[in-house]
């Protein structure tokens, strides 16, 4: 009988299949640009291995999130090293300032096409558990928190949301401030960028050396060998 998916065995699996896939030849990704077909494969991959051996709920497209259950609550995200981002639904300006509600696990990997073999190969130079406290955007969090510090008011943190083009209407806006006084936001690790969908990016973790509770850097090549 498999045993219940835990963060814990998600970490350690996702270590495993790192390493794993970066000794493999892949031919059906040789001379692909598609960023997204690159990680719906590895996606794919990860989430049938976690299938193979644990009793585990994984999402559909309704849900939006990739292992949705309530105990692991994590999205899986492929990126290229290239340019270490990808898209998540708007659900609310709050995102920004207090985390997307769920866990990322963030896979970064370099490609390299082997013309002679026909193959590429993805050599993962990155994985990250990010727990959701620290989802939110970096620079936005920082700010706000050094504001609090300086005794800022609900005017004077409707002005710094103002100029971040936080999207929300003016009593939005002010509620989110008073809710921010009260309630001082947890340091953000990723920048979000606004669109119709949250553009997240992932530069910060990927370049993280010291260590943060709440983020997990699983495979890094800045970390000791």
């Amino acid at each position: 009988m498999k045993n219940k998916l835990t963060i814990k065995n998600l970490i350690k699996e996702a270590e495993d299949f790192c390493l794993a896939q970066s000794k493999v030849q892949h031919k059906e990704l040789y001379g692909v640009t598609d960023g997204k077909a690159v990680g719906t494969l590895i996606e794919q991959r990860f989430q049938k291995q976690l299938s193979d051996k644990y009793k585990v709920r994984i999402g559909s497209s309704a849900s939006g999130i990739d292992l949705p259950s309530v105990d692991i609550l994590t999205d899986i995200k492929v990126t290229s090293i290239k340019q270490p981002q990808s898209s998540c639904p708007f659900k609310d300006a709050k995102q920004k300032i207090y985390g997307l509600g769920y866990n990322l696990l963030v896979f970064v990997y370099d490609k390299v096409d082997n013309p002679r073999e026909k193959t590429a190969n993805l050599n993962f130079v990155s994985c990250s558990f990010v727990s959701k406290v620290r989802t939110a955007d970096y620079t936005t969090t920082y700010r706000l928190r050094e504001m609090i510090k300086d005794k800022a008011n609900t005017a004077d943190i409707i002005s710094y949301l103002s100029d971040r083009n936080i999207p929300a209407d003016e009593i939005t806006m002010g509620k989110l401030a008073d809710h921010i006084l009260q309630t001082p936001p947890q340091q953000g690790y990723l920048t979000i960028s606004n669109a119709l969908q949250w553009r997240l990016q992932y530069q910060r973790i990927v370049a993280l050396e010291k260590e943060v509770k709440g983020i997990t850097k699983i495979v890094s090549y800045n970390k000791a060998k």
